[in-house]
């Protein structure tokens, strides 16, 4: 059996080529924004619901939600999707900087090549060097042309209350005007008292400054996800 072929780049220059580009692109930031659709369920209660919303980000990071539009139960409403907007409202406050995913805060080891959507990308397995929430034990894929991410998946390595058991989740990103921009996330929570909870977001028709908006295929350019829970399309 004949030996993997080596990647193109030695793993240190490309965390190098990766960092120096995240910088850059925090450092030129545009305001960005896009349509999101969350479908979130409990699946032991047999509760659903789906919300619907215009999503701004601001130069300096700010997150605003314009014509929220909300359907279903009022528990996935305040238990699922409202702490995952608030948890979103934490993530981009004056200590973001220490949840980026960057050596500054995690150890990477290079896994090898992979494909994106017909993308090539970096595998790194990545493990933070503190115990802080918001940070996660799992994956990055780093992008061959642009040396930003495309993804991240795994496990949050400190749960956000004692109500939680476990976070997994997977976030695909593309490339839209040189930026990297969400394009979903799936999250799996397991609960002490309701069990699990899922919870899908799709962002759709991105524009980034003035451009005009980028509508990305669901699911047919996209890998498979997987999280604690099985597998996702």
């Amino acid at each position: 059996m004949s030996a993997p072929a080596p990647p193109p780049m030695a793993p240190a220059q490309v965390l190098d080529r990766y960092v120096t580009a995240v910088q850059s692109q925090e450092s030129r930031a545009r305001p960005v924004s896009m349509d999101v659709d969350m479908d979130a369920k409990l699946p032991r209660l047999k509760k659903q619901g789906r919300f619907h919303a215009l999503r701004f980000m601001t130069r300096l990071g700010q997150i605003l939600y314009r014509t929220p539009r909300y359907e279903g139960d009022n528990t996935i409403k305040k238990e699922v999707i409202g702490r995952f907007l608030q948890a979103e409202r934490e993530a981009r406050s004056e200590y973001a900087g220490s949840l980026t995913v960057t050596p500054a805060n995690y150890r990477f080891k290079f896994k090898g090549m992979d494909d994106y959507g017909g993308r090539p990308v970096y595998v790194f397995e990545v493990s933070p060097k503190k115990k802080l929430a918001g940070l996660y034990k799992g994956e990055l894929w780093i992008d061959q042309q642009t040396y930003l991410p495309l993804r991240h998946w795994g496990e949050l390595v400190k749960n956000p209350s004692l109500m939680v058991k476990h976070v997994y989740f997977v976030r695909d990103y593309y490339i839209c005007e040189g930026v990297s921009v969400p394009r979903r996330l799936i999250s799996e929570i397991e609960t002490r008292l309701v069990g699990r909870a899922n919870l899908t977001i799709w962002y759709d028709n991105v524009s980034v400054g003035q451009a005009t908006p980028i509508t990305a295929s669901r699911g047919a350019a996209l890998p498979a996800a997987q999280t604690g829970g099985g597998s996702h399309q």
